[in-house]
């Protein structure tokens, strides 16, 4: 365990029975695969609703990154709160007085005091008119909330909004205050239906609009007169790549390009399978990397799927913004003696590019094996394996000792 990154709470008023279902749907989701191969303590969901003191009172206060805990236990290093907007919140806050409107209010409070430290994200659910002319409105009102008014329908809670928290989390986390940008790797060929790959990235552009990410498009960012080889190439190593694969995608040599360097660089990578009539050949480049089908829906492409693989795509973001600052953390606390904190498993790709690095400085002179650490889930021993082999082929007389958060844990580390 290291001291925690980022502390999730999800706060609602009792009669607000959707804040439960907000909750829920936050604790599934970060307890979930995509989290879980991180170390102990990179990110954790409470929640806030139920009566602390007695009865009429407002619920536990949350713990503020800039107040010291009892005990001695260690405060997040960020602090996000959901707060779930609802009619039950609105009229205990509306009197302007009592348990519920000074627990907001200390809220913000923070919020304006540390916001290196603390956010708050708005959730309204269901009903907007607890936002107009109200007391929580005055309070929160000036604060972009996440999504629209959120419907739900019987015990469901639609997702839309989940995408923008983890963009917005990323954000937070990052401290840049920029919008992630998607770098959007497509090829403008196809077979027999000649519209078909144009036809799929004009509407994951469109889809891509209606969120708040960023986009980088070659056909529109890049200026006349620019080099665009070393824009495309700079661009994907600095943003979070969305491929899709259409059945020429992976012959094409720019698309290999742009999928190469963004794994050199660690950036994410998420791959739409958008195959109609197959691909003569793959391309090992591109493989090893979370991948999502997007299917036909009626006469066009079912927007559903390509939400979810921008939802992915955010994910993949988060994580590897959490693992970077567990990996300060624990350079600052111990000696794990690891070489090479990876964002996602190695590869062929990846670590050929790295004992590059490390031959040309001079890191892999000395003995005892190289320590490569990533997140879980760990490799299999055949592609262990194949890694092996490239260790050796190349020179290097030390072992490849390839690690993950629990099997570091397992060995006693």
């Amino acid at each position: 365990m290291l001291p925690p990154v980022l502390e999730i709470y999800v706060v609602w008023h009792p009669d607000d029975r959707t804040g439960a279902l907000a909750a829920q749907q936050l604790v599934g989701h970060f307890h979930g695969t995509q989290f879980t191969g991180l170390i102990g303590g990179a990110i954790e969901v409470y929640v806030r609703s139920e009566a602390w003191r007695s009865a009429a009172d407002a619920p536990r206060p949350i713990p503020s990154p800039g107040s010291p805990l009892p005990n001695g236990v260690i405060n997040a290093q960020y602090v996000a709160v959901v707060l779930v907007v609802g009619l039950g919140l609105a009229r205990a806050v509306q009197p302007a007085r009592g348990p519920w409107f000074e627990y907001i209010t200390t809220l913000m409070r923070t919020q304006e005091a540390s916001p290196q430290c603390t956010r708050v994200f708005p959730l309204f659910v269901v009903d907007s008119k607890a936002l107009y002319c109200t007391t929580v409105e005055r309070i929160i009102g000036r604060y972009q909330r996440l999504g629209d008014s959120v419907p739900a329908t019987g015990n469901a809670l639609d997702t839309s909004w989940r995408c923008d928290l983890v963009q917005g989390l990323v954000q937070f986390a990052e401290g840049s205050g920029r919008r992630l940008r998607v770098f959007l790797s497509y090829t403008r060929q196809a077979i027999g239906n000649e519209s078909s790959a144009l036809e799929l990235t004009q509407v994951v552009r469109a889809v891509i609009a209606d969120t708040r990410l960023a986009e980088f498009f070659d056909a529109r960012n890049i200026q006349a007169g620019e080099d665009w080889q070393e824009a495309i190439r700079s661009n994907a190593s600095r943003s979070a790549l969305l491929a899709l694969r259409t059945d020429l995608y992976a012959s094409r040599t720019w698309c290999q390009w742009e999928i190469l360097t963004a794994k050199e660089e660690g950036a994410p990578v998420v791959i739409l399978n958008a195959l109609e009539r197959g691909e003569e050949r793959g391309s090992f480049i591109m493989d090893h990397v979370p991948r999502v089908p997007v299917r036909r829906s009626g006469n066009g492409w079912a927007r559903k799927d390509i939400n979810a693989g921008l939802a992915v795509l955010v994910d993949e973001c988060l994580k590897r913004t959490l693992w970077e600052r567990q990996r300060d953390l624990a350079i600052g606390q111990y000696d794990l003696d690891v070489v090479w904190w990876a964002p996602h498993a190695p590869e062929p790709v990846t670590l050929a590019k790295w004992l590059l690095q490390q031959r040309l400085t001079g890191q892999l002179d000395g003995t005892g094996p190289l320590r490569v650490l990533h997140p879980d889930p760990p490799l299999g021993p055949p592609e262990r394996l194949v890694l092996d082999r490239l260790i050796h082929l190349s020179g290097i007389t030390r072992d490849l000792d390839v690690m993950t958060p629990r099997l570091l844990a397992a060995r006693g580390g």
